[in-house]
């Protein structure tokens, strides 16, 4: 039956049950398969949680007290950041379980998903508590490498399903996520007062102390001392504050002075929401908010407090709540009350406000969540600031008449060049006409539109998703093909190297570097091997060590690896033929080479006869 949730209920309560079942047998099986009785052309992988201390974090935790580490970029290579350098980073003892998974030696796990695969299933990771993040990863690697490589033609991209699961990869992880157009694939199921998702907000010793606790209380009899539930659930929550309010002064583009202060002193959880999150609420209402940043306000304000009176009422039932996910989801599927948070920027901030029957019902939402005025303005900026991300990309969309016009004029003037008999990027450099004055204009006007739609992609003011799509990341690569090399040849012309130093070190602009990663990103090429449009930067400093007579040997290599990607470049009409003309700056370089080094070149038979 249709719930507004994408997923079948079957399928919700399938995965829920394989996950307790699961959990329920930790050291039987690491994971448990299941049918879906209702959905026979999709199948159920779900991964058991564990309470063990070590299983959440790794090492002694001196030195990393939210046990995060760098993902493995070999099985997981699209999770990194395309901005600055660095991959996501996850928790590194779930990521060890699930590699252990991955890499059991009788392969039962990778047989299960290619006998899915081959079976035309769709797959559905789940877990419930630290099963969760299993699912995750095990989602991740699939994308990976069943729909991102293609290794297997497969049309079926995989769900994840998870209950109660605590956060378990930081924000590059989820940028990367959502620029791949992944995280739809994962669903989040949470019911309003569970500590569990919010756990790992806490450090390992605030977070340890109270995960030890949590086991008892499946027994719903369980009597625990309160004062000490408050204690725990105090400190955990403090931290969830800190990372919330510096996240919500983000948002507002504030600063909160106390807020600044502590981040000097007190290390933030790296750990933040990705995907789809459905909030169970007590009245049987399921609340869904896809945007990252509402969720993580969320994730705050809906287990407060009102009074100290109530903490530990409030403690003692935010642990007994992670074990009632069933009872939940059964009245809450049964009742098929849904909302979706969508447009955030006009959430009411009142019960006052709703006067019409949907924002009534989005009212009614938040009043179940418990989200103080204070917390809808939060919701509101998180609204505001992904609308000011697609008002972003619609001014830069503005710009692309401005773009292909300006390349157009800059391609004429290459192919005036090419019939002149001299080479596009010599001819610039010499800047000996009207038409190459002109060139300079519109290199300029270029650049200062790239700039500034690179300076809007490094502060993350553009949707995820931009540094992807086709149509920029095809532009991109036109205009770094197109401009970079007379940008370089400005560079060498004004021998800015002698004061700044090489070009690919000192000199090269963003505008550059950002479109090469998109591409080599969309392509899935090796890190730094599309350099097809700065290689005049090398020809250069070659001719430089040539000149000033550096031993062969010690440029040999160089020599040898810049030719190899000329000959690559060249036959996949990656560079224009007119870098090889008679009088071009690499043909007389080339031609100063030794003559035994010549004979056996990859490019002789580029160059002029």
């Amino acid at each position: 039956m249709d719930n507004n949730l994408g997923v079948e209920d079957e399928v919700i309560k399938t995965a829920l049950s394989a996950s307790l079942e699961a959990c329920a047998n930790p050291k039987e099986l690491p994971f448990v398969v299941r049918k879906v009785d209702s959905s026979p052309s999709q199948v159920v992988v779900a991964f058991p949680g564990s309470w063990s201390p070590n299983d959440w974090f790794a090492g002694d935790g001196e030195a990393n007290s939210f046990g995060e580490t760098k993902i493995n970029d070999k099985k997981l290579p699209s999770l990194r950041s395309l901005r600055v350098e660095g991959f996501a980073k996850v928790n590194e003892a779930f990521m060890a379980r699930f590699l252990r998974i991955l890499e059991d030696s009788n392969q039962t796990f990778c047989k299960e998903v290619t006998k899915a695969v081959e079976n035309d299933k769709q797959l559905v990771f789940s877990g419930h508590s630290s099963g969760g993040p299993i699912a995750i990863y095990a989602t991740v690697w699939f994308l990976e490498k069943y729909i991102r490589s293609n290794e297997k033609q497969t049309s079926r991209p995989p769900l994840c399903l998870t209950f109660a699961s605590p956060l378990t990869s930081d924000r590059t992880f989820c940028h990367a996520v959502q620029r791949e157009g992944w995280s739809d694939c994962f669903i989040h199921f949470v019911t309003k007062l569970d500590i569990v998702p919010r756990i790992l907000f806490a450090p390992r010793s605030s977070a340890t102390e109270l995960l030890l606790e949590i086991p008892p209380f499946i027994d719903p009899h369980h009597k625990a001392d309160e004062k000490k539930m408050a204690s725990l659930f105090a400190s955990v929550m403090k931290s969830v504050s800190c990372v919330a309010n510096s996240a919500a002064c983000t948002l507002k583009g504030s600063k909160h002075t106390l807020s600044e202060t502590m981040s000097r002193f007190i290390k933030l959880s790296p750990y933040r929401p990705c995907g789809k999150y459905v909030f169970c609420t007590e009245t049987g209402r399921l609340v869904i908010v896809k945007n990252p940043d509402a969720v993580l306000q969320l994730l705050f304000y809906s287990l407060q407090i009102e009074s100290e009176t109530e903490l530990q009422k409030r403690a003692v039932a935010s642990l007994k709540a992670h074990w009632t996910y069933k009872d939940a989801l059964d009245k809450s599927l049964a009742r098929h009350n849904v909302v979706r948070l969508e447009k955030l920027r006009e959430l009411p901030l009142s019960s006052d406000d709703p006067v019409d029957i949907q924002v009534k019902t989005i009212g009614a939402a938040l009043n179940d969540l418990n989200l103080s005025e204070l917390a809808r303005l939060c919701l509101r900026a998180a609204g505001e600031f992904e609308k000011q991300k697609e008002h972003n990309r619609n001014t830069v969309k503005g710009n692309k008449d401005a773009i292909n016009k300006t390349l157009k004029a800059l391609e004429e003037y290459r192919t005036t060049c090419r019939n002149d008999g001299v080479g596009y990027y010599d001819a610039f450099k010499m800047q000996k006409k009207e038409q190459d004055f002109k060139a300079n204009v519109k290199r300029l006007e270029l650049a200062t539109i790239w700039d500034e739609i690179i300076e809007m992609v490094r502060h993350g003011q553009l949707p995820d998703e931009f540094e992807a799509e086709k149509e920029w990341v095809d532009l991109g690569t036109q205009f770094r093909r197109l401009v970079e090399p007379i940008d370089i040849a400005n560079y060498y012309r004004h021998k800015k190297n002698e004061d700044a130093g090489p070009y690919m070190i000192r000199g090269r602009p963003s505008r550059y570097h950002y479109p090469q990663r998109w591409r080599e990103n969309a392509e899935q090429l090796d890190r730094d091997s599309s350099g097809e449009s700065c290689f005049w930067a090398e020809v250069e400093e070659l001719e430089d060590e040539v000149t000033n007579k550096r031993p062969w040997k010690e440029i040999e290599n160089r020599v040898l690896t810049l030719e190899k990607n000329l000959r690559k470049w060249y036959d996949k009409e990656e560079v224009e033929k007119d870098v090889f003309l008679e009088d071009s700056t690499l043909v007389k370089w080339w031609r100063s080479l030794p003559d035994d080094h010549k004979a056996n070149s990859c490019i002789k038979g580029l160059m002029p006869s």
